[in-house]
């Protein structure tokens, strides 16, 4: 993970100093944002399609939250619309819950949520410029181990799918000087499934579906230029 932030970071200071003569411009085309932003997901089954353990009544499970660095890129059209995209990835454990209470079942998956945004702003006194958007995303996810408590159930591997899905966006942007620096707050909902397959040798042993949905929570410096 670090090495793809520190990467993202590189390519950031390379578009701010391909073309110097735009920068420091409050109503510039770019803008870049560097947050730290709070992943928060639900993770609960929605839907058993293979049980061949014999799961207990009631089993639920949830997915731990992240804290994380990002980076955000975005292009403005005109004053009012702009597009945008984000750069992170976010690390996850899931754990049951109910009568799986505290049972890891999955370690360590890795979330890239690629996302594309279209956002609409609206110029208010001060420069205070809140905005809306809605876009579309793809979860990949990787890395992911079984868990103990997985394991002591028989499984011996598990994998998360990857999947498409929606975001709605709300936040603002405020101007900290005139020379394109400002300060930005942005909350999304992503609206995303996955399909935990676990298998114990070759056979599926459980097979579920999970609403991640997660709420993502942003607040860093912008630069627009």
């Amino acid at each position: 993970m670090k090495s793809f932030t520190v990467g993202a970071a590189l390519v950031v200071l390379a578009a701010l100093s391909a073309n110097p003569a735009s920068a420091q411009d409050p109503n510039g085309r770019f803008q870049v944002k560097g947050f730290v932003t709070a992943v928060l997901p639900d993770g609960e089954i929605t839907d058993v399609r293979t049980d061949a353990i014999g799961l207990p009544g009631g089993s639920q499970v949830s997915a731990s939250d992240s804290y994380v660095p990002t980076i955000a890129i975005e292009y403005f059209f005109s004053p009012s619309f702009s597009v945008e995209t984000i750069c992170c990835v976010t690390p996850h454990d899931v754990e049951g819950e109910g009568p799986l209470s505290g049972a890891a079942l999955v370690d360590d998956a890795i979330i890239l949520p690629a996302t594309v945004t279209a956002k609409y702003h609206w110029a208010m006194d001060g420069g205070f410029k809140p905005y809306v958007g809605a876009g579309v995303t793809h979860f990949f996810i990787f890395n992911e181990d079984v868990g103990s408590g997985a394991a002591a159930l028989g499984a011996t591997d598990v994998d998360l799918s990857d999947e498409f899905g929606f975001v709605l966006q709300a936040g603002f942007d405020l101007p900290l000087n005139d020379r394109g620096l400002g300060f930005s707050v942005d909350a999304k909902r992503y609206f995303v499934d996955t399909t935990a397959t676990f298998r114990a040798g070759s056979a599926t042993a459980l097979q579920s579906e999970h609403a991640l949905d997660p709420w993502v929570i942003s607040a860093g410096v912008s630069y627009r230029f």
